[in-house]
């Protein structure tokens, strides 16, 4: 049951105040600079240590880090052993977002489909979602989360979500952290729901994508779908908030939230606690108005 109405609050990826980001990378040709590689991943885990503190002292209780953190870390050119280099300053990090009760997680791209019918795609992708899980096992933490989308349904469904059930089943270590989210034009919150349970692992709604790809099922409808997947974790659920940009292609984000998105995200819950990912280009600005709307509300913030 979700019963204390407590909403936290966070974004991904980069802070536009400070700034900082975890995501800077570089072209695959540059991979073989080692030196180049390691001066990135310090400044990524330089910019997640700030973005981590600097949350904190503000209220937001969530961040994404950027899937580029370790640029190429998946890739079999990646020039030394990343785990050994920077496992220790993973591990102070993950233990500072503890202390300072910070949720973190990780969302690798769209293009990562381990239920691919191509096998190298698919082996790509199970080696991408490794890369995530390792990063999570050193940082620590039970409430990490690499969300990730189903993938295409190349024309025959049941065969899609088979192979990608098929693919995952095995690999006990990325079900630890991985979470299914709804798409914007193939997946529906009932279909990754239900994908999900037979994985054992939770759902996550996500309000625009399920505006555009409902499935017939009001928001309300969907989170009570989604949001009792978490059970099977015990740790808070995790949605996803946005509101469309006018002028670009339908699913895009917003610079920040509307607050009839707000409100519907709000009136759907209906006193269950979650945490928020607001996915907005106006990052922690977008995810800071969220939270004035939130108060205005009634909805309760996290006790201090």
């Amino acid at each position: 049951m979700y019963l204390l109405g407590m909403v936290r609050l966070g974004y991904p990826a980069q802070n536009l105040t400070l700034p900082a980001t975890t995501n800077r990378t570089l072209r695959l040709a540059g991979l073989g600079d080692g030196e180049k590689v390691r001066a990135l991943v310090w400044e990524n885990l330089l910019g997640l240590e700030t973005i981590v503190r600097w949350n904190a002292e503000r209220g937001l209780r969530l961040f994404r880090i950027g899937q580029g953190l370790i640029p190429f870390a998946s890739h079999p050119s990646f020039p030394y052993d990343w785990t050994e280099e920077h496992g220790d300053d993973l591990r102070e990090i993950g233990a500072l977002a503890r202390a300072l009760d910070v949720r973190l997680s990780m969302h690798p791209g769209q293009f990562i489909n381990p239920g691919s019918p191509n096998t190298q795609t698919a082996e790509r992708s199970l080696d991408e979602l490794r890369y995530a899980t390792r990063v999570f096992d050193l940082i620590g933490g039970d409430d990490a989360v690499v969300v990730l989308h189903l993938g295409g349904a190349y024309d025959d469904r049941p065969a899609a979500v088979a192979r990608f059930v098929e693919a995952l089943r095995p690999e006990t270590g990325i079900l630890r952290y991985l979470a299914l989210e709804n798409d914007e034009r193939i997946w529906t919150v009932a279909e990754i729901s239900h994908t999900a349970r037979a994985l054992g692992i939770p759902a996550i709604t996500d309000n625009l994508h399920h505006r555009l790809n409902s499935g017939g099922l009001t928001l309300g409808e969907a989170f009570d779908l989604a949001l009792p997947t978490w059970e099977v974790r015990g740790v808070r659920p995790k949605i996803h908030l946005s509101s469309q940009d006018p002028k670009k292609r339908p699913g895009a984000h917003a610079y920040s939230v509307e607050p009839e998105d707000w409100e519907a995200v709000v009136e759907a819950l209906d006193g269950r606690e979650t945490d928020v990912m607001v996915e907005a280009k106006g990052k922690e600005l977008a995810a800071l108005g969220v939270g004035a709307g939130r108060e205005r509300s009634g909805v309760a913030p996290e006790p201090r």
